[in-house]
């Protein structure tokens, strides 16, 4: 089997676009991937068509060859763009592999050891930073079955926060902690917004309220910053989602503090990086909670993953609060359990999803569709254009 052609398709997906592609091969198999990030969809899918050479007439069961190829044969790392379109073909190949054999990706990581995966909202917050807009907006969340959600507070804070703008913050928090069901899991994304000692004030400040975790609390540049804030807070400290390399895991585990590692599978290069991560966290004692903001394919990678991996803690889930036409893109979503507000697993074979290319072309690109949490409002998810717009009708 040898891969003949790969395909790319964008969506503008209201406040954010996706990258899809598509691998065909002369058995015609073919297998399906994602390559979002975010700001760099068309940097990303001008990537794919660079490397694509690289691919064709490889076969694409030879899985660890191919991403071997892909990394060594440009003598200069690209990075995140880099990793991120090995991804999107990698995981089309593990599609294949899947199909050819006629089972689950999840069966040839191992097999599952769970039947579904406690899932938390996130994009559920389209509303006015009050703590009355956001108490509404979670009880939305929690109607559609989730028991855990994620937000940031913090407004566009950057570096250190005013006091004011703190208390604001917490009031939010305190709205949903003391209005909401006891068991609500809730999640905070600092979004690598502070310095160490604003980060460990914040949380400090946050102690009482029982929150699950505290992500990305300081500054990319360094991470050294993330181990002093982990060992001071009192809220669990989550990071990872920014790492490209396994290597990076391999620091984070060394520095101590941090014992949720989450990985982004698009970032990293894939499925087989991200397995190497988890392994890594288990060794280490600690859980994987996937990163995950893209389109649908995306998450049917990361619940591949949850249901094989015996240390993965939470799976983060944007789909339920997308746009309802999202759903006719791909022919599989995970439903959600009332119950214990778990997210299903995919169970046929390869990745246990695929595109509607008809539905896909009627939602063309959008160069101004990026999340920049830095803008005034940005908590509305409107996307860069609709928001400059609702800047100037104010």
């Amino acid at each position: 089997m040898k891969i003949t052609e790969i395909e790319t398709f964008t969506v503008g997906a209201g406040w954010k676009n996706w990258l899809f592609v598509k691998v065909h091969t002369d058995d015609g198999i073919y297998g399906i991937g994602e390559g979002t990030l975010n700001g760099f969809i068309a940097t990303t899918e001008a990537g794919v068509h660079e490397l694509k050479h690289l691919a064709i007439g490889q076969d694409p069961r030879r899985i660890s060859a191919l991403w071997k190829r892909m990394l060594d044969s440009v003598s200069l790392d690209g990075g995140h763009i880099h990793r991120t379109v090995m991804a999107a073909v990698e995981v089309a190949c593990w599609d294949i592999l899947g199909k050819s054999l006629g089972v689950p990706i999840h069966q040839l990581l191992g097999g599952q050891v769970r039947d579904s995966v406690l899932g938390y909202a996130n994009g559920w917050y389209r509303t006015e930073r009050t703590p009355e807009h956001f108490l509404e907006a979670a009880k939305a969340v929690l109607a559609k079955g989730f028991r855990a959600f994620k937000l940031d507070p913090f407004g566009t804070a950057q570096g250190f926060i005013s006091r004011e703008e703190l208390e604001l913050s917490y009031d939010i928090c305190r709205k949903l902690r003391d209005e909401l069901p006891a068991d609500t899991r809730i999640l905070i994304d600092v979004h690598a917004r502070f310095t160490e000692i604003a980060a460990i004030k914040a949380a400090e400040r946050f102690a009482d309220l029982d929150i699950y975790w505290w992500e990305e609390p300081t500054s990319r540049d360094r991470q050294e910053t993330v181990h002093e804030v982990a060992h001071r807070s009192p809220i669990p400290v989550a990071t990872g989602e920014m790492f490209d390399t396994v290597g990076q895991f391999y620091a984070l585990a060394a520095g101590g503090g941090v014992n949720i590692f989450q990985p982004e599978p698009m970032s990293l290069g894939g499925i087989g990086p991200s397995m190497q991560v988890a392994n890594l966290a288990l060794a280490h004692g600690s859980h994987i909670a996937p990163h995950q903001s893209g389109g649908p394919v995306a998450t049917a990678v990361c619940l591949q993953l949850a249901a094989a991996v015996p240390n993965f803690l939470i799976q983060e889930h944007f789909d339920a609060f997308n746009d309802a036409w999202t759903f006719d893109l791909v022919t599989w979503r995970p439903t959600i359990d009332p119950k214990n507000g778990h997210l299903s697993l995919p169970d046929a074979p390869g990745l246990g999803i695929d595109l509607n290319i008809d539905a896909i072309k009627q939602h063309p690109y959008d160069p101004h569709a990026y999340l920049n949490v830095h803008t005034e409002g940005w908590e509305q998810r409107l996307g860069t254009d609709a928001q400059n717009k609702a800047k100037s009708k104010g």
